[in-house]
């Protein structure tokens, strides 16, 4: 693997760590079929508590996979990939480079 495609990896891992649990997993799905969900509603689909839900959005949103809205006192998180899917097209572009 070459330099380029190395560095592209690297700044990829903590993607992969925050995607590597199964319930962000199912919750990043469910907000890509859903759209729009406060966490009441997303804790409504899960077997896990407000809590859970709540710390697996935290990481989701520091990881740019999702996004949050306000609107009056409810918050609303809806799924944001488009800056993930740019970064592993990236990736990928550059293994095919490099490898192939």
């Amino acid at each position: 693997m070459g330099q380029k495609a190395i560095s592209i990896f690297q700044t990829c891992i903590p993607l992969f760590q925050v995607l590597s649990d199964n319930h962000r997993q199912a919750i990043l799905l469910a907000l890509s079929e859903k759209g729009s969900m406060t966490v009441n509603e997303i804790t409504e689909q899960f077997n896990l508590s407000r809590p859970a839900i709540s710390h697996h959005l935290k990481l989701l949103l520091e990881k740019g996979l999702i996004s949050v809205e306000q609107k009056g006192t409810q918050r609303y998180y809806s799924a944001s990939l488009r800056s993930s899917v740019e970064l592993l097209k990236e990736l990928v572009g550059a293994l095919e480079e490099e490898c192939l």
